[in-house]
């Protein structure tokens, strides 16, 4: 039997190179997104006999639990990982981008993060030496302007990782993160970007990121980070300046 990852945010962006990378390492492939059209091409590339496919919307867990019941099917009723991918980014000052879009942002980022575990934890539970990956960010070091809800659902995952990992050891379920800067995925194809974007740039790709996931299966790290040891190491150099250091790393 293969051994098998569900991920969310399936469609495109870190979510879809983690699915080719996995299918590629003979991994089964589980692909959920709210982009159906997107999730068949996807399917297409990688065989109809190394994955399957399930629309679901990440804040409603009635489509998670049908999504973990299709991929079960497949699986003789095992998941070896759970991958919470999805997730959408508003950038902007918080008074002029909408409340609306606030509360959906963590809607998606962090409620959906947990939905996602809710659903697939009776899977985990029965395949040994199973684990739990959310992709984060490296906004979780300090709050970053313009993208402030977004850091709110981030810095909410980490906590949540971090519990977790604690609690669900006695489940033999691994749990951790990704914390990663700005990745050129199609969250960042807007015509108005936070001046942390312009001032950092965009220079990790979704393949790269696929190549940490592929790495977190091997080792109980709780934080996994890619290209993030200089603001690590100013942070803990100077952790009585931190704000005045974010403010110059986003230009603001």
């Amino acid at each position: 039997m293969k051994k098998s990852i569900l991920i969310t945010g399936a469609a495109s962006g870190i979510g879809r190179a983690t699915a080719v990378l996995f299918a590629e390492k003979n991994w089964f492939v589980g692909l959920t997104d709210i982009d159906e059209a997107a999730l068949q091409s996807l399917q297409q590339e990688i065989g109809k006999e190394n994955c399957c496919i399930c629309k679901a919307n990440v804040t409603k867990l009635e489509e998670l639990k049908k999504a973990v019941e299709v991929f079960s099917s497949y699986t003789a009723g095992k998941m070896d990982l759970l991958f919470n991918c999805a997730g959408i980014l508003h950038m902007g000052f918080y008074n002029e981008i909408g409340i609306e879009h606030h509360v959906k942002t963590v809607e998606v980022n962090l409620l959906g993060v947990m939905l996602g575990i809710e659903a697939a934890l009776p899977l985990l539970r029965k395949t040994e030496h199973s684990r739990i990956v959310s992709m984060n960010s490296a906004c979780t070091l300090y709050g970053t302007p313009e993208i402030a809800a977004y850091s709110a659902a981030k810095f909410g995952i980490k906590g949540l990782t971090e519990a977790l990992n604690i609690e669900f050891d006695r489940f033999g379920v691994h749990v951790c993160d990704v914390m990663v800067p700005y990745v050129d995925t199609p969250l960042l194809d807007k015509e108005r970007k936070a001046a942390s974007v312009e001032k950092l740039g965009i220079k990790i790709t979704p393949d790269q990121v696929a190549q940490l996931i592929w790495k977190s299966t091997f080792k109980n790290k709780v934080h996994w980070t890619y290209k993030m040891k200089p603001f690590l190491f100013l942070t803990w150099l100077f952790p009585f300046a931190r704000k005045s250091i974010v403010k110059i790393l986003t230009g603001m």
